[in-house]
């Protein structure tokens, strides 16, 4: 049995029912599970690691709800830096080509190290292109080596441009193909029991990059393993454009005309929803990673927050796609999020625990986890702890724990995913942080210069 022991934090943040905020208590673990909290003097006062956290602020680790992992090798691309998103995909789509399972798994690793080094314990990645033998595995094997929660997506495109679609033909696949592979990956990897490190979902990359017909055998053959499912949904004016005259129909009418709304269901983006469609979203328990990084960067509006959590609408943040963020650091997400919703509503509109409860126990219960998310015995021991006596946050000892959004963005101290110490003062303990780079910038430049 493997324990560790968390002494003395000055701030517990448990995201719990009563939004508890404890101070000065410790928490003690067991085989990746958290099975007291409280005073010192109250816990058992041996472990296998001990941690003094003095001065510390707990989180539990915070659930990353969209990304595109091996987009960060592609990042700034100078044609690709003032451009929209139809733009954007276009000049990007023929680097994209010259991907393979190398390029897969160490801009995974890269990427979940910078995750997991800002205080992400759990992430998704909605990966929706294959080329040169590469496979979803390729992914789901970088996890594993940097040790973070995985909800790796099996994504796909079936319409190039000899069809209509933006992407090249050689981005594509076939249908039939698509869900034998599907098929596949589940059996091969989703872990369908509580504590899982891995658990896959279904995703289609957008209704405008598969067939009607693809989302619906996807729809099923999620359903039939009790699988959650993913795609990209209303995320600029021109989404809206495409699937009215398209579809004759507004995004969110045309997902539940395909069955793709429902509590096994989270959409990307959906920045440009109705007031119908969110409260359609809210009435269907259909859930939305909200992405404000990427969507400022890409000119794609602001996503009605507060009004989606209003309507009760299950909302995690998600940092997408390297390429278009150019960051995969959660913190910065919920600090974009309060302050784009305040632009809008006011500056007592949002505050800095609402967000950092959308980044935590929001992404939890997007991705239908019921025991990460939260600090309390029985959940799953992801925790994110930050120094308050970092640079980043001097000064800020009236509200440290606010502190972490209004400052920063600031890393870890320690990330513990399953009880383990992923990070530790600072420093990645699962793989060699510096050689993986070396090797990330080796294949970049050589992905860049061969377009």
């Amino acid at each position: 049995m493997a324990t560790l022991l968390l002494k003395n934090a000055a701030i517990i943040a448990t995201m719990n029912d009563s939004n508890d905020e404890l101070t000065g208590h410790s928490i003690y673990c067991e085989d990746g599970v958290i099975k007291q909290i409280g005073l010192i003097d109250t816990l058992p006062d041996s472990a296998d690691e001990i941690l003094d956290l003095s001065g510390s602020v707990v989180i539990p680790g915070m659930v990353n709800t969209h990304h595109h992992l091996f987009q960060n090798l592609t990042r700034v691309i100078p044609q690709a830096q003032n451009e929209s998103l139809f733009g954007w995909l276009t000049t990007l789509y023929p680097i994209w080509c010259g991907l393979g399972p190398k390029h897969i798994y160490i801009s995974s690793a890269v990427g979940l190290a910078e995750l997991a080094l800002s205080g992400c314990t759990t992430s998704t990645d909605h990966q929706y292109l294959f080329p040169g033998g590469a496979r979803l595995d390729d992914s789901i094997e970088a996890a594993s080596d940097i040790g973070i929660r995985f909800h790796p997506t099996r994504g796909s495109m079936s319409i190039g441009q000899s069809k209509g679609g933006l992407p090249p033909d050689a981005l594509t696949e076939r249908e039939a193909d698509i869900l034998k592979d599907c098929e596949r990956v589940i059996s091969q990897f989703h872990d369908d029991s509580p504590n899982a490190m891995v658990k896959i979902a279904l995703a289609p990359c957008s209704p405008f990059s598969v067939s009607n017909d693809l989302m619906i055998q996807t729809a099923v053959l999620a359903r039939e393993n009790h699988l959650c499912m993913h795609t990209h949904l209303a995320e600029n004016s021109e989404d809206i454009k495409y699937s009215l005259e398209k579809f004759n129909m507004r995004p969110g009418e045309y997902a539940q005309s395909l069955g793709w709304l429902g509590d096994d269901v989270w959409h990307a983006h959906c920045v440009q929803l109705d007031s119908a469609e969110v409260e359609l979203f809210g009435k269907t328990n259909t859930g939305i990673a909200h992405c404000p990084s990427s969507n400022m960067r890409l000119a794609s509006g602001i996503a009605p927050l507060l009004e989606m959590l209003d309507h009760n609408v299950r909302v995690g943040l998600g940092v997408d796609g390297s390429s278009s963020n150019d960051s995969s650091h959660m913190l910065n997400e919920a600090r974009q999020a309060m302050l784009l919703q305040r632009v809008v509503h006011g500056a007592s509109a949002i505050g800095a625990r609402d967000v950092l409860r959308t980044a935590t126990r929001g992404g939890a219960e997007v991705l239908r986890r019921g025991n990460i998310g939260q600090i309390a015995p029985g959940f799953m021991a992801d925790l994110a702890i930050y120094d308050t006596h970092s640079i980043d946050l001097a000064g800020t000892h009236s509200d440290p724990l606010a502190a972490l959004v209004f400052c920063g963005p600031i890393k870890t101290t320690h990330t513990i995913i399953n009880g383990k110490l992923v990070v530790k003062d600072g420093q990645l303990t699962t793989m060699d942080l510096n050689a993986l780079l070396q090797q990330h910038r080796a294949l970049s430049i050589d992905l860049v210069n061969s377009a």
